[in-house]
Order: C-alpha cells, then sequence, then structure tokens
C-alpha cells in the first residue's frame, strides 16, 4: 500500500497516452496540437530525437499528476510546453499567436517559480540583486494565480520520478531540492497528495537504506494486512449503517514511508510497534457525521487515549482538519482512523490548487481562503522588503521556519511558533505545568528560558509543587515568552495574587525602572507626579496604578512616558543660587542686554518696542516665535510651540502679536538654559564649568539639586551664546564626559 508510481516508458506515443488517461475531446485536440508545437519548435531548433522524447514523456507526466489535482484546460496546455520553454526551444511570441495571450502569462509565471531555488543554500549577506528581483517576480506569480505554483510541484514530482535513470550526484542534488523546498511549500499550501509522493521519492535516494528497510517490513506481512484492513472496512461500514450514519465513505489509506520513518524517529519506536501502520479512512457528508461517527467507534472498540487528536476543532497551521483516534479492532490490533467531510479531504489533498475548483462553483472553502491569504501576504513582503538578505530570510522563515514542533518526553507533538521558549512548551501543555515551571531540559541538558525551541527537540518541564510564576516573564523585551496566550496566563495569575503584594511588587519595578533610565525623581516626586495622572489610567489612586504594573495590567513603559513628560515641562522650585560662578562682568553684559532687545526682535513690523524673552521656554534666533503682550512688562517672546502659550492664548487671544527675529538677532548673543544630569561626585560643577569656559562660553546662572536616593545631580545652567553652532559644540563635549548620563537643552 505504498504510494508511488512508475515513470512512462522512454518512447512517447501520443495517442496511446490520450487514450490510457481517457482525456474529453476538447483537452485531446488541445494537447495534440501542443505536443505537435513543442515538437515542430524543437525540430527547427534541431534538437535530437532523444531530446523530443524526454520532454514529450516529461511533459506527458506532469498533465498526468495535474489531472489527478482536477487542474483546468490552461494548466495542461502550460504543463506540456514547458519543459521545450525551459529548455530555451520556444517562441513566446509564437505561444501567444498559437495559444492566447493566458497562456504566455502563466507559463511565464511557472517560469518565475524557479527563484525558489535561491532559497536552497541561502545566504543573505551574498544574494545578489538579481536574485532578489527574481523571487519578488515568483511572489508576485504565486499570489496571482496560485496554478503556477502547483504546475511547478507537479513538474518536480515528474522529475524526481525520472531521476532513477539519473547518475547518483544528480539524484541526490535533485532529491536534496525537494526534501528542503518543494515538499515544505506543498505542505505549507496544503496539497498533500503531492507532499506526500515528494517525500518519500526524496527519501527514496537520501536514505535508501532505511526506505528499503520499511518497505521491505510494509511488504512482508502485505496481504494479512490488506485482507484485515478489508474486513475491517466492511465491518465499519456496516457499524455505521446500523446506527443511522449513511453514505459513508470507508476505506483501508496507503502508508507512506517518509511518514512511518519521521514517526519512528520521533516516538523512538520499531516499526513493529508503530500504531498506524493498519490505517482507515471514512469520508461523510457533514462536521456532526464526523462527529457521530467518532462516537460508534469509540462505544464499539476501546481506543487509545493519547493518540486521540480533533484537527476539526484545532486545525493545523497549513489548515488540514480531520480526527484522528486509534482503537483495538478483532485480534486486539491497533488501526488507526481518521474521520473527515468530503470538503475537508479535498482540502488535504489538493490545498491551492483546490481554488479554481471552488472559484469556478462560486464559493471558497476556509481552508482555500486561508492558504490564499497567505499568498497574498507574500505580496507585502515584496513591498516591505527592501534589502536583499531581508526577502529571502523572510520568504524562507515563513515556508519552512514559521512553526516549530517540538516534544514531550512521552513522544507527544507540541505545536509552536518560531522564537517560543520552554516557557511557552510548558504553558502549552498545561497552564499549572507553566506556573510550576522552575527549569527545562531540552534533549537532556538544562538551557535557559529564554532558550529558542527548534523543530525536533524534545522538551522536559522541570516543576516545583507551589506555582510560582515570575513578574519578569511578562516583559516581551527580557525574552522569557513569545506567545501572548502564554502572557496572558501569566498575567491572569498575577490578577489572582493580593493587592498589596501587586502594590509592592509595582512600586519595586517602577522603581528600578526610573532608576535604570536615569529619571532625576526620587518616590515623593514619582508619586506626586503619578497623582496628576489617575485618569489616565483609569484609576483612583496612586497605589492602583503601582498594582497594575504589579499585575501586568499597567505597562511599565506607558508609566515611564507619564513620568518623562512631566518631568520635561517641570520647572525646578529648589534652586541653589551659585552667583560666585558668574563674573561681574557677565553680570553687567546681561544688564546691557536688556537695552538692545529692541534691535534684535521686531513686534508687528516695529523694532522699538519693549520685549523680554519668556523664561517657560526661552526661544533662540531661529526659533518660530510668537509675541503676546503682557501687563507692564511689554511683549513677552515665546516659541511657538510653547505649552505655556497655548494656554495663555485660550484665554486672551487678542494678545497675540506677530512677531520675528531682527537682523541683529545673534549679533549680542542670547540666553539659553541647558539641563545636566550625571552621577554626583565632588568638583562636578567645576568639571562641567570648565568644559564651558574651554569653549569661550560664559555662565550667566546655575541651579542645581541632587537625588540623594540615585546619587545624582541635576544641574539647569544659563549660557550666553552668540550662535546655535557654539551650543551644540558645548552638549557635545559635556555628553562626552564619563560621568554624565544626559545634556540637553531645556
Amino acid at each position: 500500500m505504498v504510494a508511488l508510481r512508475d515513470t512512462h516508458e522512454a518512447s512517447f506515443d501520443f495517442d496511446s497516452w490520450a487514450a490510457k488517461l481517457n482525456l474529453p475531446e476538447e483537452q485531446k485536440l488541445k494537447l495534440q496540437q501542443c505536443h505537435e508545437f513543442v515538437v515542430a519548435c524543437l525540430h527547427k531548433k534541431e534538437r535530437p530525437a532523444s531530446d523530443i522524447k524526454a520532454m514529450s514523456n516529461l511533459s506527458a507526466e506532469i498533465i498526468s499528476i495535474l489531472m489527478t489535482l482536477n487542474m483546468d484546460l490552461d494548466s495542461l496546455i502550460v504543463a506540456f510546453l514547458y519543459p521545450a520553454y525551459e529548455a530555451q526551444a520556444l517562441d513566446l511570441e509564437k505561444v501567444e499567436e498559437t495559444f492566447g495571450a493566458n497562456i504566455k502569462k502563466l507559463l511565464l509565471k511557472v517560469k518565475d517559480m524557479e527563484a525558489i531555488r535561491f532559497l536552497q543554500n541561502l545566504n543573505s549577506n551574498k544574494s545578489t540583486e538579481a536574485q532578489v528581483d527574481k523571487v519578488r517576480r515568483m511572489l508576485l506569480s504565486m499570489v496571482d494565480d496560485v496554478r503556477a505554483v502547483v504546475i511547478k510541484l507537479a513538474e518536480r514530482i515528474a522529475v524526481i520520478r525520472a531521476a532513477k535513470n539519473a547518475d547518483e550526484v544528480t539524484r541526490l542534488s535533485i532529491a536534496r531540492e525537494i526534501a528542503n523546498i518543494y515538499a515544505p511549500l506543498a505542505n505549507r499550501l496544503g496539497i498533500g497528495q503531492l507532499k506526500w509522493e515528494l517525500e518519500d521519492l526524496a527519501f527514496r535516494f537520501l536514505h535508501n537504506d532505511y526506505y528499503k528497510e520499511i518497505a521491505r517490513d510494509l511488504g512482508e506481512k502485505r496481504v494479512e494486512r490488506e485482507r484485515y484492513i478489508e474486513q475491517f472496512v466492511a465491518n465499519l461500514q456496516k457499524l455505521l449503517e446500523d446506527n443511522g450514519i449513511h453514505g459513508a465513505e470507508v476505506y483501508g489509506r496507503p502508508k507512506h514511508i517518509y511518514s512511518i520513518w519521521r514517526k519512528m524517529q520521533r516516538k523512538h519506536l520499531p516499526f513493529s510497534e508503530l500504531y498506524d501502520v493498519r490505517a482507515v479512512r471514512v469520508i461523510l457528508d457533514s462536521v456532526e457525521d464526523c462527529y457521530a461517527a467518532l462516537s460508534v467507534v469509540h462505544s464499539n472498540f476501546a481506543h487509545i487515549d493519547k493518540e486521540f487528536d480533533d484537527y476539526i476543532a484545532n486545525p493545523k497551521p497549513n489548515g488540514y482538519q480531520s480526527i484522528h483516534t486509534v482503537v483495538y479492532g478483532p485480534g486486539h490490533k491497533v488501526v488507526e482512523i481518521q474521520f473527515r467531510t468530503k470538503a475537508m479531504h479535498q482540502m488535504a489533498e489538493l490545498g491551492v490548487a483546490a481554488h479554481w475548483k471552488y472559484k469556478e462553483g462560486g464559493g471558497l472553502g476556509s481552508g482555500v481562503e486561508q492558504r490564499i491569504n497567505w499568498l497574498r501576504k507574500l505580496l507585502a513582503w515584496r513591498d516591505d522588503m527592501v534589502e536583499s538578505g531581508a526577502l529571502l530570510d523572510e520568504f524562507r522563515k515563513q515556508v519552512f521556519e514559521d512553526r516549530v514542533y517540538v516534544f514531550t518526553p512521552r513522544g507527544e507533538v507540541i505545536d509552536l511558533p518560531t522564537g517560543a521558549t520552554p516557557l511557552d512548551f510548558a504553558y502549552q501543555v498545561h497552564t499549572m505545568v507553566g506556573h510550576r515551571c522552575i527549569g527545562a531540559k531540552v534533549d537532556g541538558r538544562i538551557v535557559p528560558y529564554t532558550y529558542k525551541l527548534k523543530t525536533g527537540e524534545q522538551v522536559e518541564i522541570i516543576t516545583q509543587k507551589e506555582p510560582n510564576p515570575s513578574r519578569d516573564w511578562i516583559n516581551a523585551d527580557n525574552g522569557y515568552l513569545k506567545t501572548s496566550r502564554a502572557r496572558a496566563k501569566v498575567i491572569n495569575w498575577f490578577r489572582k495574587v493580593d493587592y498589596d503584594k501587586n502594590v509592592q511588587a509595582g512600586d519595586d519595578i517602577l522603581e528600578r525602572e526610573v532608576a535604570r533610565r536615569g529619571i532625576g525623581l526620587n518616590k515623593d516626586q514619582v508619586a506626586s507626579f503619578l497623582k496628576e495622572k489617575l485618569s489616565r489610567f483609569n484609576v483612583k489612586t496612586v497605589n492602583d496604578i503601582y498594582a497594575g504594573i504589579g499585575a501586568g495590567d499597567i505597562k511599565i513603559n506607558q508609566v515611564i512616558a507619564a513620568l518623562e513628560e512631566r518631568v520635561f515641562k517641570q520647572q525646578d522650585h529648589k534652586e541653589l543660587e551659585l552667583q560666585s560662578l558668574i563674573s561681574e562682568k557677565t553680570n553687567q553684559q546681561l544688564l546691557n542686554r536688556t537695552n538692545q532687545k529692541q534691535r534684535r526682535i521686531v513686534v508687528d513690523g516695529q523694532s522699538d518696542l519693549m520685549t523680554h524673552i519668556a523664561k517657560c521656554c526661552q526661544p533662540i534666533p531661529g526659533d518660530d516665535i510668537v509675541g503676546f503682550i503682557t501687563q507692564g512688562r511689554g511683549v513677552s517672546i515665546h516659541k511657538a510651540n510653547c505649552p505655556q502659550l497655548r494656554g495663555l492664548i485660550k484665554k486672551n487671544p487678542e494678545r497675540v502679536i506677530a512677531t520675528q527675529w531682527g537682523n541683529e538677532a545673534s549679533a549680542e548673543g542670547f540666553t539659553v538654559t541647558i539641563k545636566v544630569v550625571a552621577s554626583d561626585y565632588s568638583g562636578l560643577l567645576r568639571d562641567i564649568t570648565t568644559v564651558i569656559a574651554n569653549e569661550k562660553i560664559n555662565v550667566l546662572g546655575v541651579r542645581s539639586h541632587t537625588d540623594r536616593q540615585k546619587d545624582l545631580s541635576i544641574i539647569d545652567i544659563d549660557l550666553m551664546l552668540v550662535n546655535l553652532p557654539a551650543l551644540n559644540r558645548v552638549l557635545t563635549k559635556l555628553r562626552e564626559m564619563k560621568q554624565v548620563r544626559s545634556a540637553a537643552r531645556v
């Protein structure tokens, strides 16, 4: 019951081939036209008779495969033309003239599929633009017309069927390409009928000894096994009929050698202990019938609980749906049974190849839609991935690495997204396994929680008696959990933890994060600022914010953003005036500037009005400015985007007046305040003012306060500057100081 086929003989007789396939008359005439067209083109290119026979046989083989998938006539025509076109023996203009523009278009799309070969030995750093362009065209072709990839997969099957006559190097090269690229792609597209054969044929060439051993084991008791299955099928058919389930199609299903080998490897079992060597499939009319039939089977046969899988309720990543169960049949022999609807069967066997049949019928099944939507995503990658390596990496990741399949110590398969960790695995097995996890082993060795699982690994979770998840697992940046589902389970756990513990934990988390980011606030200041933000977090007290952080309901980054926003706007009230650092000369310069401002700022077209620079935003020449008429102090000059100005305008819009910098705006210099945050040490202020003095910049004033808990000094310094480059230079120099955390204009 091994599903492998023989290739055609070396010679090719179109009439005999057409008769064997029982082609409808329309298809026969069109394909005969293709055959004659290809032969004429090959003769014109002076190709030898052996080439003509080989290409005709290959075309016929591809068509035979496509017909089992119910592909349309255009697909069959393109399949007949493709081998000769790939051999550069066809003129595309002649193809269009003879068969039409649609055939030419589809033929080119199949040609685009050859770009998938670049994924065989992918090296992101060495990918050429030509390779990337070909992959982009391939993606577009797959999205635009799924028939192109189906035809290419069929062509690969035809090629590997014929590879038994090739030399060993060629056979192995073809087999590796199919095992690594085309079989996974067929699986991703849900075309089981092609996937199985691609896998088995590649396996035969790559691991011939294992292949022969399993084939021999299957063949030894084949007659006895087939007789048993035949009797089991008859009994099951009658059992279903007697229980009111009519019209079920029950039959023994062929076993695929590669899947048997994979299961032996995965479960560490010899052939004799496999459960599903005897296999039966039941095709029914509806989902309800599937579950009814399952109930009948479980009521009449003892079943093995751990071998039960409901892929109808929980489809596989590629959309596959069926119910799998294993029962003890007559003679206590193990039989695997699959239940599925007719639509599910068609989707499992044909995948996206069913797209055109459904399309013609006016509606798509959900399985087809899922795969077609995945293909459409490829088009978005084509536009988004600009760099060579990114495009190729992403395509291979999505086709071959989008899921990882790992095993429990009992051999059960756990399906997880790429990047999943042992903790994701633990929570997938059971919520309490995750909560009680204190360590993990992968293939027998201890690994960290952040270890990225790989397909085929066996994972063992080490647990303790009492649940004790860590709050650190919630933070995605820490890399403990990949899946949002697992993270939600951790969050739900901490929601149930005592409120006071959440408050304390949240307070500690926030304190650590404030220190890590160098925000110069003590605990009282943090609490005071958060009190102003209660409505923002939809809570009633500051403790509610801490509890939210501790429980994972409030993201720490949201709270930090609110604090940084508040700190940026605040004005320091605890100022330490260090006028000893201000020279008499500098004080005199500051006084003289009052009489010179009229030449620096033009208000409503006049340069002789009394003005002053607003302390809240301290605009400098080059900033967009707006004037606001004050009572008794002339016109206050603000930055156009000053938050305080917005409040003034809202109350007294009539006081706003057009203002701009005059020609002498920068000639007399301007005042700027900078804020320096640095680790506190003796001599810090001296070192900072020395850097400023070396840049020949005058200090007008200094205000400082110290965060004793964090050992940080926050210093505001008023500077007299001649131009903006001077400001940029001094800020750069300050930031280069070892103890300085930040230096910026206020």
